[in-house]
């Protein structure tokens, strides 16, 4: 929806240790500010490799990048015509344009997606843990005054908002160390993505032209996302409002602002109020595993009827609700059903595996368990050039996985299941190393 940050930066950023630092402001409606480490300052951090990207993009052959690179200036004033159009005034652009140098490092993380192999289960680890669990809960009490007046106004549930500051940016610590502006205006002239970020560098011109967060705040990933929550540029625009009234909308260093903005951000996405984000369920061995699609929703008492119940035993709150079969591991892991609100959660960031965390998260920040199924653990794990080799064989065979890229989405899982399928096996779309194993001797 709003972010191009994939959820392996995330896991980046939340084993790295990288703190961020704002300063502090009392609002009307919190008992403090936003609590944090060291987000303005500038980390110590090797420079360009000096490689061509992992993704085989020609703009990211090492001679585009360098060819770009000395192309810079002309392309950050060729942004001049269409920021004057979005009303950013010639003296806002010449005083922070003027000097503006790319930042080369930014090419070895965009296209860093070499053996990227963390299962599922590894990436919840991280993101869900009895830490964070601890510190989400002191935080909501906290700021309990702020979290009331933001679900009276958006009826968004404030554990869903505790959550997703806990997994973007672990409750303020960790929200990157670099300038937007610059980073932005290095994508928006260097790498493979150029079109989609000239629109956040000219959303970043025009943050600091109406003075909503301040120069030396506006300090964010490598991508651009900024604030504890990891507002990207554009979002904030369509998305921030100034909660606690002192004429400036600031995902930074304001808590109402903070968590209004997210709530905001979430009804604006659809979120329902007043209903969950979804529900672990057993699935049982003889299902029939082609059912499990985004595409299909039925009602809870229709997924119960074909056998699908929740871990001991718990009823359905709302059996009428429409919901989706996710299972993440296959038939050998937990299954969910995914209500309207995890669509919401998608549209936040649209990986599988962090909506997962999110609503678990919310989960345990509000006093449940964690998930009474075991994932499979012992799985051998593809690689990167193991999925995009499994990929491959798909399509060759006729299947339809979109274009091979080594991320498995939807499209690869519904290929699996169909391939599965027709060589009689369980069709769960588990991308495991049986299945390559299976089209490589075919």
């Amino acid at each position: 929806m709003r972010k191009s940050i994939c959820l392996a930066a995330i896991l980046i950023a939340a084993a790295s240790g990288v703190a961020a630092a704002q300063s502090s402001r009392n609002s009307p409606a919190t008992t403090g500010t936003v609590p944090t480490g060291r987000l303005g300052m500038q980390a110590s951090e090797p420079s360009w490799s000096g490689r061509s990207g992992a993704s085989g993009d020609p703009r990211m052959s090492a001679a585009a990048i360098r060819a770009a690179a000395a192309n810079f200036h002309r392309c950050i004033d060729a942004l001049w015509p269409p920021a004057a159009r979005r009303h950013i005034s010639r003296a806002t652009f010449g005083r922070y344009t003027r000097g503006l140098t790319p930042d080369l490092r930014i090419m070895d993380l965009l296209d860093n997606q070499p053996e990227f192999t963390k299962p599922i289960w590894d990436y919840l680890d991280v993101l869900v843990n009895e830490e964070r669990i601890e510190n989400g809960r002191a935080l909501l009490q906290k700021y309990r005054a702020a979290f009331d007046a933001a679900e009276r106004t958006y009826g968004v549930d404030r554990h869903i908002i505790a959550a997703i500051w806990g997994v973007e940016s672990d409750y303020g610590t960790q929200g990157g160390d670099r300038p937007v502006l610059r980073s932005t205006a290095t994508l928006a002239c260097v790498g493979r993505r150029q079109k989609y970020f000239r629109d956040e560098f000219i959303a970043t011109l025009q943050i600091l032209q109406h003075r909503d967060v301040r120069p030396e705040k506006l300090i964010g990933s490598w991508a651009g996302a900024f604030g504890p929550t990891q507002f990207m540029p554009t979002a904030f625009l369509r998305y921030a409002v100034d909660f606690d009234r002192d004429g400036r909308r600031d995902v930074v260093d304001s808590v109402p602002d903070l968590i209004a903005s997210t709530a905001n951000n979430l009804r604006k996405d659809g979120w329902v109020s007043g209903k969950t984000w979804g529900y672990e369920v057993v699935v049982p061995a003889n299902f029939n595993f082609m059912l499990a699609s985004h595409h299909r929703t039925m009602p809870l008492r229709e997924w119960q009827r074909l056998g699908l119940m929740r871990p001991h035993g718990k009823p359905f709150p709302r059996p009428g609700d429409e919901a989706y079969l996710l299972v993440p591991a296959g038939v050998q892991g937990p299954g969910f059903l995914m209500l309207h609100n995890f669509r919401a959660i998608m549209r936040y960031n649209p990986a599988e595996a962090y909506a997962l965390a999110i609503g678990h998260l919310a989960d345990r920040l509000a006093g449940g368990g964690p998930f009474a199924q075991a994932w499979p653990r012992y799985e051998q794990v593809l690689s990167r050039s193991e999925r995009l080799e499994l990929q491959q064989r798909l399509a060759r065979r006729g299947y339809d996985v979109g274009e091979p890229d080594g991320r498995l989405g939807a499209k690869t899982r519904a290929a699996i299941r169909q391939f599965q399928a027709r060589n009689g096996k369980v069709p769960d779309g588990f991308a495991s190393m049986v299945v390559l194993k299976q089209l490589r001797a075919r």
